[in-house]
């Protein structure tokens, strides 16, 4: 994602400089028959081309601001998927009951965290179209990587993961049916944003309407010098340039932020968030093996709270 204040101009004007030349070479054109070859009657009146470009940019700035909701939107739904992450492991760690240090409740707790921050690494990168597997073996141990081996969505089988072990610590008593429910609750939550995730992935933004905007832009474009040209002559090619730059960079704004999973410079930034939420977890998880490593009387009061 870019996160640099200044962004550089070979960047920005990169991204439209086949449309450029084209536009500068157009518009020199236009001027050298008019002022060289004395050819006058392709002179319109600039009322034309600026009646279209006010009916353009209605357009775009309805797109721009529809493209921005989608990216607003999965932006929304991963910072729930960071929240509800560390609120699942939160959970785990001070609902599941350890009162005689048994290893296997331990493990069990840093299984679950680990496979969470497994989830969201996986979830990422289903949504980029990578494979979601790589590098989970770091997080899940072999029998959980043998079972998603085995089913297409990999999300979803590391969520079915967790309801199985949800439902093994309510068997054993690790748990209480109603911190069962409250955890089943959070984990419901994670599915529903990796469904809405998944939506606005498969959810094409619909190529007519980005088509016929791409196509009146052009033809605002093509007019425009012949607007200009009566009243500017040779400055008419600056600023006809100028002008479709400004329209040419709106459009290609709204096309990369309508699509806000597809690993470009404007995406939302879902590995940076992993890195986070592992992060995170991983401390919440070291932090309770300390506590429940040392003494109660270890800890130091600190008005209602205690710090260790």
């Amino acid at each position: 994602m870019l996160l640099r204040n200044n962004i550089p101009l070979t960047y920005i004007f990169g991204k439209i400089k086949k449309e450029l030349l084209f536009v500068i070479g157009y518009s020199i054109g236009i001027v050298v028959l008019y002022e060289n070859f004395h050819v006058t009657r392709i002179s319109i009146p600039v009322a034309v081309p600026a009646l279209l470009g006010t009916i353009i940019s209605l357009l775009l700035a309805f797109r721009s601001n529809q493209a921005y909701d989608r990216w607003w939107e999965a932006r929304i739904l991963w910072g729930a998927i960071v929240n509800d992450s560390r609120s699942i492991s939160r959970q785990i760690l001070s609902f599941v009951e350890n009162p005689y240090g048994s290893q296997e409740i331990e493990t069990f707790k840093e299984r679950f965290i680990k496979r969470q921050i497994a989830w969201c690494y996986a979830l990422s990168q289903s949504l980029r179209g990578f494979n979601a597997r790589k590098g989970l073996e770091e997080y899940l141990c072999a029998e959980e990587m043998a079972f998603i081996k085995k089913r297409k969505n990999v999300t979803t089988s590391i969520l079915e993961l967790h309801a199985m072990d949800l439902k093994k610590a309510l068997q054993e008593g690790w748990i209480n049916k109603y911190q069962q429910i409250e955890i089943d609750k959070t984990i419901t939550a994670l599915c529903n944003h990796m469904g809405g995730s998944e939506r606005i992935k498969n959810t094409v933004f619909p190529v007519t309407y980005s088509k016929y905007i791409n196509m009146s832009i052009h033809l605002f474009i093509v007019l425009l010098p012949f607007g200009l040209i009566e009243y500017f002559g040779y400055m008419e090619v600056p600023l006809v340039v100028a002008i479709a730059a400004f329209f040419l960079l709106v459009e290609k704004m709204a096309v990369h932020l309508q699509d806000p999973f597809e690993n470009k410079p404007t995406d939302t930034p879902t590995t940076t968030i992993c890195r986070n939420i592992e992060r995170d977890l991983c401390q919440m998880l070291d932090d309770n093996k300390i506590y429940e490593d040392k003494p109660q009387t270890e800890l130091a009061p600190v008005g209602s709270y205690y710090i260790l």
